[in-house]
């Protein structure tokens, strides 16, 4: 059978770098998952929705939290409603597929077309969550005793996974998977980004919005630092309000876009932002 040649370019509003393209295709080549590093705002996320836009294909994304167990990628067996339906007489309760939801790996497995399977900041589960997930990647299938069934890929998904670098990851996880670190973009990369999202952005406004955004980011001890969202957020709430350019050489107008968190906000405005600079 003949396979399939990816070959992931970009997309219109996602700019991507060489290494991180180079890497992508040779995971998609490769069938490893790919795992993604980098702080918040470096476009992590929007890397799996990039490659499903390109390649189009349906995107399956499965947001990881703290409770998250792997059992809930693979399937989920309601036998409550089970109960409930033996004791009201209801029928097909002999039939235990009923009862059987398929997660969000158990999708893609079972999807008639290939798909990009996202499992979003996978460091906030416990440690042993992603050694759990080893068979299930490595072999493409996973059994549920329920029925005696084994569920196979029907075309193994191009898997993408994200962290934020909150904890280590397992080493035999690691070995499964090609891995790839962005940097946080530096001035021209992103303002190529801005540009992406919006083409007729006044120079004027886009050196100075750029200019305060890296001050806040390497200047002020923050909690959170502003990421490339709150930029593309702040640029276009600045855009809306009407607010004149010259005063973000004053101050930080609609702060709130950019910073989201109280003592951030209040960190910046207290240092009167400008008058350190």
């Amino acid at each position: 059978m003949n396979e399939r040649k990816f070959q992931f370019e970009s997309v219109d509003d996602y700019i991507i770098n060489d290494d991180l393209k180079l890497t992508a295709n040779i995971a998609i080549s490769m069938h490893k998952p790919l795992l993604v590093k980098g702080e918040p705002g470096t476009g992590k996320t929007a890397l799996a929705e990039a490659i499903a836009k390109a390649l189009d294909m349906p995107l399956i994304t499965w947001s990881i939290k703290s409770t998250t167990k792997a059992q809930d990628g693979l399937y989920t067996y309601d036998v409550v409603r089970r109960l409930y339906d033996s004791e009201l007489g209801n029928e097909g309760v002999e039939d235990i597929k009923r009862y059987i939801k398929m997660g969000k790996i158990g999708e893609a497995f079972t999807s008639d077309e290939q798909c990009v399977l996202l499992i979003d900041e996978i460091d906030k589960a416990d440690l042993e969550f992603p050694n759990d997930l080893l068979w299930e990647l490595d072999r493409m299938e996973f059994y549920i005793p329920e029925t005696d069934e084994t569920i196979t890929a029907k075309t193994p998904p191009i898997v993408i996974i994200t962290s934020n670098a909150e904890k280590e990851l397992p080493d035999a996880f690691l070995r499964r998977c090609a891995f790839h670190y962005i940097d946080f973009p530096d001035t021209q990369m992103m303002r190529q980004i801005v540009l992406a999202h919006y083409p007729g952005l006044e120079d004027e406004l886009m050196e100075q919005v750029l200019d305060a955004f890296f001050y806040v980011r390497d200047y002020f001890d923050l909690k959170k630092k502003p990421g490339t969202s709150e930029l593309l957020d702040w640029i276009n709430a600045l855009k809306l309000s009407g607010i004149p350019t010259d005063r973000l050489r004053q101050d930080l107008p609609l702060a709130g876009f950019l910073v989201k968190k109280d003592e951030d906000l209040a960190t910046v405005k207290q240092s009167g932002f400008r008058g350190l600079r």
